[in-house]
């Protein structure tokens, strides 16, 4: 039987916003929980443990509610626009025998052969949904890059995951590439000798006091009365 991380919550008595702020000013994230066909729940937790959970690595939660046990999963986490803050969290409540989707993080291993040569790694795909039973969520899917050479393209159809495990997304969606560095040009760009001679032509008439622009107008006409 798979192991659950616990998530201590409190019950939320009084739901509205003017609540909330003063629930978040000690410290309290408001919680809304809720399973499709019944009624959402109003609780909180505090934000100290929120924190430590949330970087536990586990995705199913175990909590408890009217003295029976129920497990969830974070369905969304609100944050403040300018503190950054999390200011509301939504919990759904999964059942261990119906399969779920949820994102995972893709986690990349060792250095490839391509970096080593001086190639640059570009990571297209930070996380990954996929579908499983609750019991068999990974904490993250795990690339191991380093037999990966210089332009090696990995898409999603060359994940390993467990069998029991469905990916979400279109397998020829690209997870990482390994690119060669850009070259850049250190030789100055040379002028040809039509805007060398337009340049001296406009700092002539410049310095007799002419605008720039009429400048370089009556010069284009003269050119053009020549041929």
């Amino acid at each position: 039987m798979a192991q659950y991380e616990k998530l201590e919550v409190m019950k939320r008595e009084q739901p509205g916003s003017q609540a909330a702020r003063a629930l978040r000013k000690e410290g309290i994230i408001p919680v809304n929980f809720y399973y499709t066909g019944e009624d959402n729940i109003n609780l909180a937790i505090d934000k100290k443990v929120f924190r430590k959970v949330i970087h536990s690595g586990h995705h199913i939660f175990e909590v408890e509610l009217n003295d029976k046990t129920q497990y969830v999963m974070i369905k969304e986490v609100q944050y403040h626009p300018v503190s950054d803050e999390i200011i509301h969290i939504d919990l759904m409540r999964v059942r261990r025998d119906e399969k779920i989707t949820i994102s995972v993080p893709i986690v990349l291993e060792g250095t490839a052969r391509g970096v080593k040569e001086g190639g640059i790694l570009t990571q297209n795909l930070n996380t990954i949904e996929i579908s499983c039973l609750p019991s068999d969520v990974p904490e993250h899917i795990v690339v191991d890059v380093t037999d990966f050479e210089m332009n090696h393209v990995m898409n999603v159809g060359e994940l390993k995951v467990d069998e029991k495990i469905e990916i979400m997304i279109a397998e020829d969606m690209d997870v990482l590439a390994i690119i060669p560095p850009r070259e850049e040009s250190l030789e100055p760009e040379i002028p040809t000798e039509e805007e060398m001679a337009e340049a001296e032509a406009v700092e002539e008439e410049v310095a007799e006091g002419e605008p720039a622009k009429e400048a370089v107008e009556e010069e284009t006409t003269e050119a053009e009365g020549k041929e």
